[in-house]
């Protein structure tokens, strides 16, 4: 007898999905265990393997649209069984839904999907036509390795554009859709000039017809959005910023990182000191739960992460317990599957405070938003170097702002307070924090 195939939920906070491809067609055999579609959820892109057995009848989703979860995804049963009585019965059973689950026609035939409106974005004139010489995608330059996102690949494959000549505008020099999309061929020469340049690769022309452009909203920007807007405005929050003398830190790492195989970081030092201050101040470690405060005894740190459709916060367990080495480790695996969407429900689940730090780009100083269920959440920025008194004289130094976002249900000023200055003590006298055996 034929049955439906469900949306299943793949996350605590996951309300819909969105198929973003399927790896069977209908009349596909399917048995428990294959591999049925990739499911983009409000973290992830994530392998749908079928708990059913049968021949695929009916896919009731197009690539690239959303299923609520327990919505109808696609209907199984014996080669040729008539399926719509199975569809007409869940219609009538659920009418609400009826509209959120209603299928789109079974791709029986790969029809080129429809054109999404284009905004009207500023036209090349039709007189200035690519130069350029159709190539495949140039993925080494010397001895770097382009990084690009797969859709950008495809466009450049499609457009004809060499990546070795695109400046790269996502996280770490990444080439991301809009790089492809703004490219100009005729820019190529004074791109390749500035290569490396923290300046703008090319002049961009003004625009002088009015355009714009509707961007579809994913599954993991509507998260954030919905998360970080409650709590933003259910949370009251305060903020308490401190500036931290580096100096030791910046010469405790120099001396690690001469010796060690793996390279650390300073962001390895201030989740190592976070951790640290946090087992002095478990109010801090905590979470509003209404009637209730959890004061958490165990510290697992969130780490925010941004990728290309917003912000991952994956999890440093039991922080307080690890090297630096081993933080620095878990933070660069956790960063890249984060990036690759291959983060599992359990490695961004579970945290008890959570660390932003914008330091890379420059930023001197930030607040940040409460990431439930955390009772705060520290925002890092850069070092910067500056003339400090020391000991009645001016001296150059290096210098670095923190600021703790707390919930002011939980944590009351002299709290969060205390807390910060046993971070500033941890930062500024680093021997006390890592001792011979945390390195």
């Amino acid at each position: 007898m034929a049955e439906l195939v469900r949306m299943p939920k793949m996350s605590d906070t996951m309300t819909e999905g969105v198929v973003s491809k399927w790896h069977k067609k209908v009349g596909d055999k399917i048995k428990t265990g294959d591999l049925v579609a990739d499911i983009e959820t409000d973290k992830a892109t994530m392998e749908f393997e079928s708990y059913q057995e049968g021949t695929l009848l009916y896919i009731g989703v197009e690539e690239g649209k959303a299923v609520p979860v327990d919505g109808i995804l696609a209907v199984l049963g014996a080669p040729g069984e008539d399926y719509k009585p199975v569809l007409e019965a869940e219609s009538k059973t659920a009418p609400a839904s009826k509209e959120a689950s209603k299928p789109a026609p079974a791709p029986a035939k790969k029809e080129a999907p429809a054109a999404k409106p284009v905004a009207e974005k500023p036209a090349t004139p039709a007189s200035v036509k690519p130069t350029v010489q159709p190539v495949s995608p140039t993925v080494q330059t010397g001895d770097s390795k382009i990084k690009v996102s797969p859709l950008a690949k495809k466009l450049a494959e499609e457009k004809g554009i060499n990546l070795s000549y695109v400046k790269g505008t996502g996280d770490e020099g990444r080439v991301v859709k809009r790089d492809i999309d703004w490219f100009k061929p005729g820019n190529i020469v004074a791109s390749a000039a500035k290569a490396g340049s923290v300046l703008p690769e090319e002049v961009l022309p003004p625009v002088t017809e009015e355009s714009s452009e509707e961007v579809a909203v994913s599954q993991m920007r509507k998260t954030i959005a919905k998360r970080l807007g409650e709590s933003m405005f259910t949370a009251p929050h305060f903020y308490l910023t401190v500036e931290v003398d580096m100096d030791a830190t910046v010469t405790a790492r120099e001396s690690i990182n001469a010796v060690a195989e793996r390279k650390i970081s300073f962001n390895d030092f201030v989740i190592k000191a976070a951790a640290a201050a946090l087992r002095h101040h478990p109010k801090v470690n905590s979470s509003w739960q209404g009637d209730t405060i959890r004061i958490n005894h165990h510290i697992h740190i969130g780490v925010a992460v941004a990728v290309e459709e917003g912000l991952l916060v994956p999890v440093i367990r039991f922080a307080d317990s690890k090297t630096l080495t081993e933080i620095n480790t878990e933070v660069k695996t956790l960063s890249q599957k984060a990036k690759d969407k291959k983060l599992q429900s359990s490695e961004w689940e579970g945290n008890t405070f959570s660390i932003s730090n914008l330091g890379m780009f420059g930023i001197e100083e930030f607040t940040a938003i409460i990431n439930p269920p955390d009772a705060c959440i520290l925002a890092v920025g850069g070092i910067a170097h500056k003339p400090v008194v020391k000991y009645g004289t001016i001296v150059p130094g290096n210098v670095m702002k923190l600021t703790l976002s707390c919930d002011h249900r939980v944590v009351d000023g002299a709290t969060g307070s205390r807390f910060m200055q046993a971070l500033k003590g941890y930062l500024e006298n680093p021997v006390i924090l890592l001792g011979v055996a945390s390195i």
